[in-house]
């Protein structure tokens, strides 16, 4: 499978201000891609030139590697962060209404729509007005209307903002979903854990450029600090003699018969050379990397490149 959007050398200004400055990503085809920076890096000037809300000062956008047009829009299902429903419409008569500007016949839509609402636990409110409705429900009205007619392509917009846990549970399981069923999902969120769990890749935008690009698993390896968690049968604090001559011990915790530790192995040891020193004393229960969350990446890539910036 190909790319189904690829970004070259995107430029926006606006006025003074420099949006997206030669920002190049591919998003392949059947993944869930994040789209992630800090407030105001230019993550929503990007989702809107895909969504042709806007267009690029210079630079381009293919969808499936044909120049992006107005007649790609009925692939592209996009929910935006800021919300807008019409308060005193009813929610069925708003459904269907939207679900038909996006072309769908009424009688397919208002069958697609039933079954969704059914799904969503909110079946008894079709015929309530918006202004009846909570936050989280109409959020999930809009996250019905934008997949309703089965885009190739999702853009999500913070989607889980004002969803409590069990309904965020239920949007990550739609996202799953649709993904195992050929959908590419661009999720631009906060939520790192959010993109641990679901993102393939991602694109992390810092003050309008793209500063880090790839698969998340190989991220994670690759900003891995060589440290390990070791799970010890005993609660002996001896470990400390035994291994601080080449090992750093970040943390130590006895209870219930139990040691854990977090080790650090310097440069030129490896995994092999902690195993053995600790064999020699102690029957190893657990053994396991600790690599670095997507949260701590982001941090540390934002950091460094706003303190070079600063330089």
């Amino acid at each position: 499978m190909g790319n189904i959007i690829t970004a070259k050398n995107i430029v926006k200004k606006y006025s003074k201000h420099v949006a997206l400055n030669d920002i190049s990503f591919n998003v392949p085809e059947g993944v869930i891609y994040g789209l992630l920076g800090p407030n105001g890096a230019g993550k929503t000037s990007m989702i809107r030139i895909i969504n042709q809300i806007t267009a690029p000062d210079s630079g381009e956008v293919l969808f499936k590697n044909e120049k992006l047009s107005p007649r790609h829009t009925k692939f592209i299902g996009y929910l935006p962060e800021e919300r807008g429903l019409y308060k005193k419409m009813k929610v069925g008569e708003q459904a269907l209404y939207l679900a038909r500007l996006k072309g769908m016949d009424k009688e397919d839509a208002m069958k697609k729509l039933k079954e969704w609402f059914i799904k969503f636990d909110i079946a008894a409110w079709w015929g309530k007005k918006v202004e009846e409705l909570s936050k989280g429900m109409q959020q999930k009205v809009q996250f019905i209307v934008t997949v309703l007619h089965e885009p190739s392509l999702l853009i999500l917009d913070e989607p889980f903002s004002g969803f409590d846990p069990i309904n965020v549970e239920i949007i990550k399981s739609e996202l799953l979903r649709l993904k195992k069923e050929g959908v590419t999902i661009i999720l631009s969120t906060h939520n790192m854990a959010s993109v641990e769990e679901l993102c393939n890749n991602i694109t992390l935008i810092n003050q309008s450029k793209a500063i880090m690009e790839g698969n998340v698993n190989e991220l994670r390896h690759s900003f891995k600090l060589h440290l390990w968690e070791v799970k010890l049968q005993g609660t002996d604090d001896s470990i400390r003699n035994i291994l601080n001559s080449k090992f750093e011990i970040q943390e130590l915790i006895s209870e219930n018969g139990q040691t854990t530790a977090k080790i650090k192995i310097p440069d030129g040891l490896g995994s092999n050379d902690l195993i053995k020193a600790l064999l020699s004393s102690y029957t190893i229960t657990g053994f396991s990397e600790i690599l670095p969350s997507m949260s701590e990446i982001f941090i540390s890539a934002v950091t460094r490149t706003n303190l070079t910036k600063q330089s």
